[in-house]
């Protein structure tokens, strides 16, 4: 990455090429932990290595569904005889 240790919301944003308000909400979900110095809210490199690391696609799993017409279990019951 760098060898900055923390960046401010606009760089932590564009490293993740992110808006800053989605970083906001990452934040705000603990997705993503911050530092805080006095008032300044700062990102460690770690801890945006960490969050490109790691696998994102349960939380979006659990709020996409497939269209009906592409789950099986959606169709129309199939008698069987």
């Amino acid at each position: 990455m760098t060898d900055k240790l923390l960046f401010t919301r606009l760089e932590a944003a564009k490293m993740l090429s992110i808006s800053v308000r989605t970083l906001d909400n990452l934040q705000q979900r603990k997705e993503i932990q911050i530092r805080r110095i006095g008032r300044r809210v700062l990102f460690p490199a770690t801890e945006l290595e960490r969050f490109i690391r790691r696998d994102h696609q349960g939380r979006a799993a659990k709020h996409r569904q497939a269209p009906a017409n592409l789950c099986p279990q959606s169709a129309t019951p199939q008698h069987q005889e």
